[in-house]
């Protein structure tokens, strides 16, 4: 966070929808897992000032848990830890995302080249109901539902290709494109772009070609820089 940007302390901090308290929990895992999956999503938005004792307080626990899991997001670069100031979800980094795309490309330009050489038929239903169940997510406008087959769809074709553990080294590395990426789901027709883009793919993928399926992924891939032009100036507190 630049020293010019002042922290939003007025945000609230991690809450459950319906004002349901969080399920009981023991384990800083635990408290990290549910934190970091509320960051991704943006249930927690970039800025948000985060209070040890309140947490402690909705997950049931004493601090020293909250405490170990507030340092390893710190360590995943989600959240931001000021002695003097306070603890705060970390805002994106525009500077970490142009890398970020360029280690996902070349990792899954890879699965998607191994997966079009050796897919079989049972692996193509499995792409195809993938995207089908973005179809009716995208209908009903549930863009969280979406973005989790978005992730499913591209861990199947490393799945398909032979390299699952591909996928979990990506899982760390595109962390602040997710959040960004959270923020275009909603935008009128990106969605449908998106559905577009992956059964371009996975087309490629049946039809065993190679060169079209790297082209189609490189493709679908690229979008997200553009994106984050226009989500800076929609959005430019939540951007560092």
């Amino acid at each position: 966070m630049s020293k010019r940007q002042r922290p939003d302390v007025s945000s609230p901090t991690f809450a459950v929808s319906g004002g349901a308290r969080i399920r009981r929990v023991t384990s800083a895992s635990a408290i990290y897992e549910q934190l970091h999956a509320a960051i991704l999503s943006l249930q927690m938005k970039p800025g948000v000032a985060l209070q040890e004792k309140r947490i402690s307080e909705e997950f049931g626990v004493s601090r020293t848990p909250v405490r170990e899991a507030l340092l390893r997001l710190a360590e995943a670069g989600l959240v931001e830890i000021f002695p003097q100031s306070g603890t705060f979800v970390s805002r994106i980094p525009i500077s970490a995302i142009p890398e970020a795309v360029v280690i996902r490309k070349s990792l899954e330009r890879t699965t998607v080249e191994h997966a079009a050489e050796i897919a079989t038929a049972d692996d193509i239903a499995r792409l195809d109901a993938i995207i089908a169940r973005q179809r009716v997510h995208a209908t009903l406008n549930e863009p969280s539902q979406f973005h989790e087959q978005d992730e499913a769809f591209h861990e199947a074709i490393s799945a398909v290709a032979g390299y699952p553990g591909i996928w979990n080294i990506l899982k760390t590395v595109k962390l602040q494109i997710d959040r960004a990426r959270r923020l275009t789901l909603p935008v009128l027709g990106r969605m449908d772009s998106v559905i577009e883009e992956h059964t371009t793919i996975r087309d490629a993928i049946a039809a065993h070609d190679t060169d079209r399926a790297r082209g189609a992924m490189m493709h679908h891939l690229s979008a997200v820089i553009p994106d984050i032009d226009e989500l800076r100036l929609l959005y430019p507190g939540y951007f560092s």
